[in-house]
């Protein structure tokens, strides 16, 4: 077996089912799930009429590569989206379809990582845990960049020692963050490319959530945009992760992309010859109707705006709740007793483990505690007193569950 397998962590989904078994909600309130970011709008009536025009398509082998349509549709929509010229991005060299990002994220770490010079993969903290088990599993020391509530719950990468970054092979980036939400700029995306450059180490940029923001005028900048207009139109180090999961609300149809340093991209292709997760063309022909359309993608996030416009509003008087850049999760700082109530002796405040498995207790919803996805790092783990909660279920869920998570609160 390989023996990096024991230090791999229970998943937080795992943790939340061990924290909440022997509980039996009260019958009398439907179960609301707020605690895994699946989406629940509808998928868009096209991925289902492309799939089943294709399905005899599932009696032929799909090509690593994927088909060229595909990649000029991901490219085309690349150059849109980030305000790169189309012909600076080759759907050649410089982009592969992948089944889903959560595979590409992780296998991406075992294609790069060199073992033989004690390798360090950064990454932001709190974190998509297949970060940490892709540098684990690679043989990688994960570094633990702590995102705190001062400075936005953005990574302060002048904070990171100078023998981390000489050790650093890989860094993973998420923007817009989960579960913050906090959007990246691009004068942070410039001083880790110049890190980068430096430091002779590889960004991999997961922007999943790229597409799910508030100001339909100002939409998050990439890691191949700023890169670009750093002059650096080869991508150089960078390679950036999308999805259709949140985008189009498919995350059964496991269709992503990378794209970026095509010096990058050639090994990692060749890589996926052997790790056999070719996209099946079904999917690929559903995917290519997902690129060119960004109407239904509009919609998804005005569904997401009212959302966290309801649920926000209900709870604005019982705690300290903002809306976030983009993404569509609430990262809810656990709130803290006042001190009038801590004067009369009262409940001095609970633990985020606590605070989710007394709100399923009390109220049927579920969310996720932020220790969970988190590590202790410079003395603190910085999920600690905070929970997740996605607003993924339809809008009537999510009023009910503000108004139960406001009882709740009411309680303590």
């Amino acid at each position: 077996m390989n023996p990096n397998l024991k230090y791999l962590h229970a998943y937080p989904f795992e943790k939340l089912a061990q924290l909440k078994s022997g509980i039996v909600p009260p019958i009398d309130k439907p179960p609301i799930v707020l605690s895994i970011g699946e989406p629940g709008h509808d998928i868009p009536p096209f991925i289902h009429e492309a799939l089943a025009a294709h399905l005899e398509e599932l009696a032929k082998y799909p090509g690593t590569k994927g088909l060229p349509e595909l990649r000029l549709a991901i490219a085309i929509w690349l150059a849109r989206r980030f305000h790169i010229p189309a012909d600076f991005i080759d759907p050649e060299t410089q982009i592969l379809p992948v089944s889903g990002t959560r595979e590409a994220l992780f296998s991406f770490a075992q294609c790069v990582i060199d073992t033989t010079k004690k390798p360090v993969v950064i990454m932001p903290n709190p974190f998509y845990q297949i970060y940490e088990g892709a540098a684990l599993l690679a043989g990688a020391e994960p570094y633990y960049l702590n995102t705190l509530e001062e400075s936005g719950y953005l990574a302060d990468f002048d904070s990171v020692p100078e023998e981390i970054w000489q050790r650093c092979q890989l860094i993973y980036i998420c923007s817009p963050g989960n579960p913050s939400g906090s959007v990246i700029s691009q004068a942070s995306h410039e001083k880790l490319i110049n890190l980068a450059e430096k430091h002779d180490f590889v960004i991999a940029s997961d922007e999943c959530y790229s597409e799910l923001y508030d100001d339909e005028s100002n939409p998050p900048a990439g890691l191949l945009q700023t890169a670009f207009a750093m002059g650096n139109s080869a991508f150089r180090r960078c390679v950036v992760f999308h999805s259709l999961s949140k985008r189009s609300n498919a995350p059964g149809l496991r269709s992503g992309f990378v794209a970026g340093d095509a010096e990058i991209l050639k090994p990692y292709f060749q890589y996926r010859t052997y790790h056999g997760c070719a996209m099946p063309l079904p999917t690929q022909h559903a995917s290519i109707m997902a690129w060119h359309d960004e109407t239904h993608v509009q919609e998804n996030r005005q569904h997401y705006r009212d959302k966290f416009t309801a649920f926000l509003t209900i709870l604005a008087d019982v705690c300290t709740i903002n809306k976030p850049a983009a993404g569509f999760y609430v990262w809810l700082k656990i709130p803290r007793p006042s001190a009038s109530s801590l004067d009369k002796g009262e409940l001095a405040g609970i633990s985020d483990t606590e605070f989710a498995q007394r709100l399923f207790a009390q109220e049927n919803v579920t969310v996720l505690p932020g220790s969970y996805l988190s590590r202790e790092s410079a003395g603190i783990n910085p999920g600690m007193n905070h929970v997740r909660i996605a607003l993924v279920a339809p809008l009537d869920e999510c009023i009910k569950a503000a108004h139960r998570i406001k009882n709740f609160l009411n309680t303590l």
